[in-house]
């Protein structure tokens, strides 16, 4: 497993880091865990390699902290670095902060974290930030040596990143960066931004939630034929560990076979080469023409009043969009899959309460978005 210094320290962290989100379900489309298959991944992810593991408290329906303290509780604690999060959004007053980390602390059955992020940072949660003195907190959780290295995760645009960068004397931070939002959500300015400010840079959504992982038949054959054996998604992760300063890149992964082939990835790691990248920009180019919601199934959108499944109806709907064109009647597989999804939780449901927006890191104007697949829908519907 290909491994990177942590500047500053003598720490060696593994380059593929394993996130703590996606973790197989014991019932379908729940949050819950399905704690034995989920522990043999941790299992054999140790085995291999990976020694950084990265967790928050809302994951799994707050589950992901307390499974993650227990299964790790058998391997010696210098051996792993523990990455959590501080749930800004949760915050009401400025003492919350010290209650919520010391219930983390519990949870992960931990007496420190490796590395601790204010969890998906903002304009408004810089204010936030500022207003509870939370950074200040946090150094002090350092001193007492319950903390090793504080950053923050970090879903805006450069001109605050900027902002947030320059205000405190961070150690790191995580950015969501694939090959579509290098350019698509300005991932190559907010990179070069911690670039500049000397700051490691943690990768989320490297495989943008599983949807690099098939790029529809076009773009997947430019990949195949470049090289047979490498999977899709191998392309995403080399795409994102090939800057040099990235310091480990983050996979939710949810089966045996994507956790063996991104360790594959990374051992004996190969960065792009020059012609690498011109293959990965041809299929990108195909990829694009696709008209595509930028979801990453984050579920941040979960506590829907309504119940409406909108990550599994925006997966379904980009699935279609993608293979529209090398689909034999995409309309009517799309259609088969979509009435599977229960009536109370479809797009025609959307009661326009924009709580969802306000919780999605990608900014996706979601009522918008179900109003128009509920349309294309009751298209489809009426001509059956």
């Amino acid at each position: 497993m290909e491994q990177r210094k942590m500047k500053g320290t003598e720490e060696m962290v593994s380059l593929l880091g394993l996130g703590c989100m996606r973790f197989p379900h014991e019932t379908p489309g729940s949050d819950d865990i399905d704690v034995e298959k989920a522990e043999k991944m941790i299992d054999y992810a140790i085995k291999h390699g990976v020694n950084y593991f990265d967790t928050a408290y809302p994951y799994h329906g707050h589950q992901s902290e307390p499974f993650l303290g227990q299964a790790m509780k058998k391997y010696p604690r210098e051996s792993f670095y523990l990455a959590s999060k501080l749930p800004m959004w949760y915050l009401k007053k400025e003492a919350d902060v010290a209650r919520y980390f010391e219930e983390q602390l519990e949870r992960c059955q931990v007496e420190y974290f490796d590395f601790y992020l204010c969890h998906a940072m903002n304009e408004e949660r810089f204010q936030m930030l500022q207003e509870y003195h939370i950074f200040e907190k946090l150094a002090e959780y350092k001193k007492q040596g319950k903390i090793r290295h504080i950053g923050f995760s970090f879903h805006d645009s450069p001109e605050v990143l900027e902002k947030i960068c320059s205000a405190y004397p961070w150690e790191f931070a995580q950015i969501q960066l694939n090959y579509v939002d290098w350019d698509f959500q300005d991932a190559k300015a907010q990179y070069e931004i911690l670039e500049r400010h000397g700051l490691p840079a943690i990768i989320m959504e490297p495989v943008r939630g599983g949807a690099l992982a098939d790029l529809g038949e076009g773009p997947n054959q430019v990949l195949k034929r470049a090289d047979q054996k490498a999977s899709i998604a191998s392309w995403a992760i080399r795409y994102a560990a090939s800057l040099p300063n990235v310091l480990t890149v983050l996979s939710g992964m949810s089966t045996d076979e994507q956790l063996a082939d991104n360790i594959q990835t990374m051992t004996d790691f190969q960065p792009l080469s020059a012609d690498e990248r011109e293959v990965l920009e041809n299929a990108l180019e195909i990829y694009r023409r696709n008209v595509l919601i930028p979801c990453t199934g984050c579920r941040y959108c979960i506590d829907c009043p309504v119940g409406i499944d909108i990550p599994s109806i925006f997966r379904l709907y980009n699935h279609f969009s993608m293979n529209r064109h090398t689909l034999n009647k995409p309309e009517n597989e799309f259609l088969a899959d979509y009435q599977k999804i229960e009536e109370s939780c479809r797009a025609d449901q959307c009661i326009g309460c924009q709580n969802c927006v306000s919780h999605c890191p990608q900014s996706i104007q979601v009522p918008e978005e179900l109003a128009k697949i509920a349309a294309f829908v009751s298209g489809l519907e009426k001509n059956e």
